[in-house]
């Protein structure tokens, strides 16, 4: 008895029902596993930060990174990917190759350029993560950004904040790493708009991420000279405040940006001696992020006969 559906052919005709919702759907079938495969990725970071073996991570990181690019590829638009890509390489890069590059250069100036070069190629890579992940809800944004940057942001939304922090941390330090690039040097506005905009939206962010980035970034802010101490101490005050004394990232950052450049020895060697006291295991989300700020704490502490003028 026919089915009505190919006279004398029903089997054929299922099949070839099935075979088209198949072709119809597989596509999205697919981005919904690879979907949620990215979720699950950029909400893992708990297990890396609260590693105590910076050496290990090391050695891990590159796999999960190029495991969330290549999802990107099949998902392109996935924000919690894009910002996870836009922090992952913008932390490894700073944790396990510019301050290698650091340590080399007393050593080994090739090795050390060699390293700043593969930093700042990693850093621009974390920049274009996060500016498509704020392309997401702002088609074109990149291009106006790059033409008006302070009116651009504006756009951004309070739950866009981790993006914006991650693109201008990984822009200005780009930017700190290409003294030799004055195409990208004048981009400093478009970090500053970034980061004065996460700041207006959310300026505890993170427990005081954004205040420890602008304890830096307002040492060299264009025309912000006058002041730009007193704005870094008031930053590194917050930053102690909202993270309870267990970040050791304020202590290193104001010893670096300020202490050392104002030739205070002993402010610098007392801030240092405080991020090394840092109870690394008192908060193991913070543990990593310690742990790397700890050596390169030491390693400012090696360098103080060269960094002070006797």
């Amino acid at each position: 008895m026919s089915s009505g559906l190919v006279p004398g052919r029903p089997g054929l005709r299922i099949a070839q029902v099935f075979l088209l919702w198949v072709a119809l759907t597989g596509c999205s079938v697919k981005k919904f596993a690879i979907n949620k495969v990215g979720d699950a990725l950029s909400g893992s970071g708990t297990s890396f930060s609260s590693d105590d073996d910076p050496e290990f991570i090391q050695s891990a990181v590159p796999f999960s990174l190029k495991l969330i690019e290549s999802l990107l590829a099949e998902s392109p638009n996935h924000r919690g990917m894009l910002l996870a890509a836009s922090s992952g390489f913008t932390q490894y890069a700073y944790a396990f190759i510019q301050q290698e590059a650091d340590e080399a250069e007393d050593k080994d100036l090739d090795r050390a350029t060699f390293l700043r070069g593969r930093a700042r190629r990693m850093y621009l890579r974390a920049r274009n993560y996060g500016v498509r992940g704020l392309e997401v809800k702002h088609p074109g944004f990149d291009a106006a950004l790059r033409k008006s940057p302070k009116e651009t942001v504006q756009a951004a939304a309070r739950s866009e904040v981790a993006l914006l922090y991650w693109t201008a941390a990984s822009w200005g330090s780009a930017i700190s790493l290409s003294k030799d690039q004055p195409a990208l040097i004048a981009e400093q506005p478009v970090v500053e708009a970034l980061i004065d905009r996460a700041f207006e939206l959310d300026p505890d962010f993170d427990h005081g991420a954004i205040h420890s980035f602008l304890i830096n970034y307002e040492q060299s802010r264009p025309g912000g000279a006058a002041g730009a101490e007193d704005r870094s101490r008031k930053h590194f005050e917050r930053a102690l405040e909202l993270s309870g004394g267990f970040q050791a990232a304020p202590l290193v950052s104001l010893a670096e940006n300020v202490s050392q450049p104002r030739q205070n020895r002993k402010e610098f060697e007392s801030l240092l001696n405080r991020a090394l006291a840092v109870d690394v295991n008192a908060k193991p989300e913070n543990r990593l992020a310690n742990l790397v700020m700890q050596r390169r704490a030491r390693w400012l502490l090696s360098r103080a006969g060269q960094l002070f003028a006797e």
